[in-house]
C-alpha cells in the first residue's frame, strides 16, 4: 500500500455537514497557519453552502473569508466545491457568469476547483472545467456516487471517460451520503486506475459507518486521495477524522502528516464547540444512520427535512417523507440526491406526503422535468411528465444555451441602484440577489447581524448551553413567558416583529432557512376566510404575480412563495377579482398568514 494525499475539508464540509455551516472567518484564522504546516495535500476551504451561508446568516463577504484564508495559508493548496452551471447557487446561471466566478476565485486564491453536476450530466461542467484549465487550476471532475438499478459500473466509466475529454487532472468519486461500500470502492477505484491510469480521489461521509472501511478498501485498490476532517469536527454526517485514518493507514499517510499540530487544532476545535457552536451540534447529525442505505438521504438533506417538518408542524410526517423520497427519485429519473437535487426532490415530497401527490409541484420541479437542469439518469414518468408539463416537450440542448449573458446587466442593476460594486460584489449579485442586497446594506454599515434598536429590551437566552444575547423590539417583558415555546421543537409565540441575535445564529440545518418570524400585520388586517388566501407554508414572498382589480383564473398564479429554498407558485383558487394584496414582495409569512383577498 503506497502514500495516499489527504485533503482536508474541517473549513468547508465538516462544518457544513456538523454545525450548519456556521463556522466563522475569526474562528479559523487562529488555527490557518498550524493547519498550512500539518502537510494536506489541499484544504477545501470555499464553495458548496458556504457562500450563501456567508451573506445570508453570518453577514460575512464569501471573498473576503477566501482571500484572509489565502494570507495565512500559504503551503497549502487551496481547493473548492463548484456545482457546475450553478456554481454556489441552486440554478444555473449564464456562461459569463460563471466564467467570471472562476476567474476571479483562483484570483482570490483558489489552487484546485472539485466540480460536479447534480445529475452527472458533463455539459453542465463543461464550461466551469474549461475556464479553471483556463487560469492554471487544478481541476477535480466529481462523479456524484448513488446507487439504483441505473447506476451500474458502466455508468460510472462512461462518466470518467467523459471527464477525462474535457482535460480534468483528477477523477474524484463524490459519495455525499455515505452510500459507498468498501467492496464498491475496491471494484470502482481498481477499473478507473487499471483502465485509465488517472489520478483518483475519494469522497466520503461517515453518516452509514462504513467511511473508514471504504477509504481502506479504496486506497488498497490504488486511490490517490482521499478526503478527512480533523476530529471533533469529523466522523457524524461530515467525513472521518485524520486523526482515526492516521491509525488506520499508518504507512499510507503516517510519515508525512504531523500528528502535533493536528492536536493541536484538535484542542482548538474542542474548545470552540464547547464554547460557542454546542447549540449547532445536534446527536442526530452525529449518529450512525444505516437508514439513509434504504432513503439515501444526506446528512445535510435529512437535517433540512426535521426543519422543514418543524417550521410546517408537520414533523410526525417524517417517517412517511422518508417513504415518499424514493418514490418521487424513481419518478424524477433517479436523480444523485446531491444540491440541488436533494432539495428539489426532499421538497417536493414533503409537498407530496402534505397535499397529495403532485398536486402541489415547486418550480424547480416543472423546470427539472423540462429539461432545464440538464438530463437526468433515467427516463422520467411519463405520467407525471404529463402532469407537470401537459404536452410542452422538454428541451433537448445544454440548459444554459438557453440563459441570456447576465454579468453587465446586473453590474448595471447595482449602479442604477447606488452601489457602488467590486467585480466581486457583481457576482455576489448575480447569484443571489435579494440576499446579497440586503448584505451589503448590513457591510455598509459594519456589522456582522442586523444591529438590536436602541429602544429595544435586551436579554440573555440559554440554548443547550450556549449564551445568546437578544434584543427585541415593540413589547414588554411580559411577553418572556413565551420564550421556552421559542426554544422548544418548532413551536410559534406570540413573538415580536424584529428581533436579532448578537452571537451565532441556531438555525439546525445546513442548507435550510430557519422559521421565519410572523409578518407583520397588513394595516387592515383580514381574518381567514372565504376569500381569502392564505399560505400554506412559512416562507418569503418573492415575487406578486397579480394587481390589485384584476381578474384572475382558477389555476393562475397570484405569487411565488419561496419555502424550503424552492420556489412555490400560489394559485387562485376560483376565478374571481384580486380585492386586495395584503403583502409584499420580501415579506415572511407563517402558515395560515393571509396572502390575498379575493372577491
Amino acid at each position: 500500500m503506497g502514500k495516499v494525499e489527504i485533503i482536508d475539508t474541517t473549513f468547508r464540509d465538516a462544518h457544513q455537514s456538523l454545525i450548519a455551516t456556521r463556522l466563522r472567518t475569526e474562528d479559523m484564522l487562529p488555527i490557518a497557519e498550524k493547519m498550512d504546516r500539518i502537510g494536506f495535500y489541499s484544504m477545501e476551504v470555499w464553495g458548496g453552502a458556504t457562500f450563501d451561508v456567508c451573506i445570508r446568516y453570518l453577514r460575512e463577504d464569501p471573498w473576503e473569508r477566501l482571500r484572509l484564508l489565502r494570507e495565512h495559508i500559504k503551503k497549502t493548496k487551496l481547493q473548492m466545491l463548484l456545482r457546475g452551471q450553478n456554481l454556489v447557487g441552486y440554478r444555473h446561471y449564464p456562461d459569463d457568469v460563471v466564467e467570471k466566478f472562476v476567474e476571479l476565485a483562483h484570483k482570490n486564491g483558489i489552487d484546485i476547483f472539485r466540480v460536479f453536476d447534480a445529475l452527472n450530466d458533463v455539459r453542465n461542467m463543461e464550461v466551469a472545467i474549461r475556464k479553471a484549465k483556463e487560469v492554471g487550476a487544478e481541476v477535480q471532475g466529481a462523479i456524484a456516487y448513488t446507487t439504483g438499478k441505473v447506476f451500474t459500473l458502466e455508468y460510472y466509466m462512461k462518466k470518467v471517460e467523459e471527464l477525462l475529454a474535457l482535460d480534468v487532472d483528477v477523477i474524484t468519486i463524490k459519495d455525499m451520503a455515505g452510500l459507498l461500500t468498501p467492496w464498491k470502492a475496491y471494484e470502482l477505484v481498481s477499473e478507473i486506475k487499471e483502465t485509465y491510469g488517472v489520478p483518483v480521489n475519494v469522497h466520503t461521509h461517515s453518516t452509514t459507518g462504513m467511511a473508514v472501511a471504504t477509504y481502506l478498501k479504496a486506497v488498497e485498490a490504488g486511490a490517490d486521495f482521499i478526503d478527512t476532517a480533523i476530529s471533533p469536527l469529523a466522523f457524524g454526517t461530515a467525513q472521518p477524522g485524520i486523526q482515526t485514518i492516521w491509525h488506520a493507514l499508518p504507512e499510507a499517510v503516517g510519515s508525512y502528516i504531523d500528528r502535533e499540530l493536528i492536536h493541536e487544532v484538535s484542542r482548538y476545535l474542542k474548545k470552540l464547540l464547547e464554547e460557542k457552536y454546542g447549540g449547532l451540534l445536534h446527536k442526530e447529525a452525529l449518529m450512525v444512520n444505516p437508514y439513509v442505505l434504504k432513503y439515501q438521504v444526506p446528512g445535510g438533506m435529512f437535517s433540512n427535512l426535521i426543519s422543514q417538518l418543524k417550521e410546517m408542524n408537520a414533523l410526525d410526517k417524517l417517517d412517511e417523507v422518508l417513504e415518499e423520497i424514493p418514490r418521487v427519485r424513481e419518478d424524477l429519473g433517479w436523480p444523485p440526491l446531491v444540491t440541488p437535487t436533494s432539495q428539489i426532490v426532499g421538497t417536493q415530497a414533503v409537498l407530496n406526503v402534505l397535499f397529495g401527490r403532485y398536486e402541489r409541484i415547486t418550480q424547480q420541479v416543472k423546470d427539472y422535468v423540462k429539461g432545464l437542469y440538464g438530463r437526468p439518469p433515467a427516463e422520467i414518468n411519463p405520467e407525471v411528465k404529463k402532469k407537470i408539463l401537459g404536452d410542452e416537450e422538454p428541451i433537448t440542448v445544454r440548459p444554459a444555451d438557453l440563459l441570456e449573458p447576465m454579468l453587465e446587466k446586473c453590474r448595471k442593476e447595482l449602479e442604477e441602484k447606488g452601489y457602488t460594486a467590486t467585480e466581486e460584489d457583481v457576482l455576489t449579485y448575480c447569484l443571489f440577489p435579494q440576499v446579497a442586497l440586503e448584505f451589503f446594506d448590513v457591510r455598509k454599515e459594519g456589522r456582522k447581524t442586523p444591529e438590536v434598536p436602541p429602544t429595544a429590551q435586551k436579554f440573555k437566552l440559554y440554548v443547550d448551553g450556549v449564551e445568546f444575547e437578544v434584543g427585541i423590539e415593540g413589547i414588554d417583558l411580559s411577553a418572556l413567558r413565551y420564550l421556552p415555546q421559542i426554544a422548544s421543537a418548532g413551536a410559534t409565540a406570540p413573538a415580536p416583529q424584529k428581533s436579532s441575535a448578537s452571537s451565532v445564529p441556531a438555525s439546525p440545518s445546513p442548507v435550510s432557512t430557519p422559521a421565519p418570524a410572523p409578518a407583520a400585520p397588513a394595516s387592515t388586517p383580514v381574518p381567514a376566510g372565504e376569500g381569502v388566501v392564505t399560505a400554506p407554508m412559512p416562507g418569503k414572498i418573492l415575487r406578486v404575480l397579480v394587481k390589485e382589480g384584476e381578474q384572475v383564473k382558477t389555476g393562475q398564479g397570484l405569487l411565488i412563495l419561496e419555502a424550503m429554498k424552492m420556489e412555490n407558485e400560489i394559485p387562485a383558487p376560483k376565478d374571481g377579482v384580486v380585492k386586495k394584496i395584503l403583502v409584499k414582495e420580501g415579506d415572511t409569512v407563517n402558515t395560515g398568514d393571509p396572502l390575498i383577498e379575493m372577491g
